[in-house]
């Protein structure tokens, strides 16, 4: 790599910090105030300055700031999630990505004539439109419409499960949620048990629910986790866990010589939804041209305030990034590029 390019890339980072305040649980109130009823039910804590880290063929090629620091990652527990998902498909405790929910969830929750239809898959994808309320949280109350009132939400007309991309942390946590009715153990269990031990994580890294999302699982209480921060919790994680992360994504699951989740469900998170191009399992992709003049087969791991795990396939890199200004991360991902190349 071209060593003054990569520096000017490490300096772009730390010049272009998020905007984010440091107090995050202001930044979340300031953020999600037209949310009727909007309340933190998670843990939430200061965010740090600027981290990051580079590796190129296994190896670390450049790192700036604290990357020890376990820091809130927000949407980025997204595609832990989905890998925990992943890791069910691959244990048989789910059989197809197309089958409905209600083979497996019983109860109430996906009863009644759409919720019905919703597959895995539609909630792996953020394009189920499932309809009610989980945890004190209704569908309706998250990133509704600016000018829309509660009545005009609870009356909207609902769409075909599958056909509309729509960003909904309700409908992720209800995907957690299954995925514990699944496993029958914390899916912070499974994670550490499946993948984070066996790629040598550290052991600071937590993954959190809300203060009332304990569920009962066959007479025990267990909390569901969050798939981010967006009402608090989600996964709290250093640099360095991402980007060991990261790099078992570009190794197509395999660690050394185990392979740890199936290269099928790695090359499954990359295909473009049939609702966004843009969206596969919880990794986001750039073959519609998210990020200009960036490889359209780039794919990432992205949360709010700034929070990026980038997987390079074709220059072997992995790039994590941490509190940078999201309107940033083009060019600085162009300016990381252009070092490799």
């Amino acid at each position: 790599m071209n060593a003054a390019l990569l520096d000017s890339a490490v300096n772009f980072a730390l010049k272009n910090e998020s905007k984010t305040n440091y107090n995050l649980r202001e930044a979340l109130l300031t953020s999600y105030n037209n949310e009727p009823d909007y309340k933190i039910a998670g843990p939430v804590q200061d965010r740090g300055k600027p981290a990051g880290m580079i590796l190129r063929n296994g190896y670390i090629v450049a790192q700036w700031g604290d990357v020890d620091r376990v820091d809130m990652t927000f949407s980025t527990t997204k595609s832990y999630l989905s890998t925990v998902a992943g890791l069910a498909l691959d244990q048989g405790l789910i059989k197809s990505v197309n089958d409905r929910m209600i083979n497996y969830i019983s109860g109430d929750t996906f009863q009644g004539g759409r919720n019905s239809k919703i597959t895995w898959s539609h909630l792996l994808t953020q394009s189920s439109d499932w309809s009610g309320c989980l945890f004190g949280v209704c569908d309706w109350a998250d990133r509704p419409p600016k000018y829309s009132n509660a009545e005009e939400l609870k009356t909207r007309k609902f769409l075909e499960p599958g056909t509309i991309f729509e960003y909904n942390d309700v409908r992720v946590n209800l995907l957690a949620y299954s995925l514990l009715k699944v496993w029958k153990k914390p899916l912070p269990l499974v994670l550490k048990e499946k993948i984070m031990d066996p790629i040598g994580a550290s052991g600071s890294w937590k993954w959190y629910g809300y203060e009332n999302s304990k569920v009962d699982i066959d007479g025990t209480m267990i909390e569901s986790v969050s798939g981010g921060g967006h009402f608090g919790g989600g996964m709290f994680i250093n640099t360095q866990d991402h980007a060991r992360f990261g790099l078992l994504f570009l190794r197509n699951g395999k660690w050394n010589d185990n392979q740890l989740i199936s290269k099928e469900w790695v090359q499954a998170v990359q295909q473009p939804s049939t609702a966004s191009k843009s969206y596969g399992y919880m990794w986001w992709l750039n073959v519609d041209g998210r990020y200009k003049d960036v490889p359209a087969n780039l794919y990432t791991a992205e949360g709010f305030g700034g929070n990026y795990i980038v997987i390079d396939k074709d220059r072997d890199m992995v790039i994590v990034a941490r509190w940078l200004e999201p309107s940033k991360m083009g060019e600085f991902m162009k300016l990381v590029i252009k070092a490799a190349e």
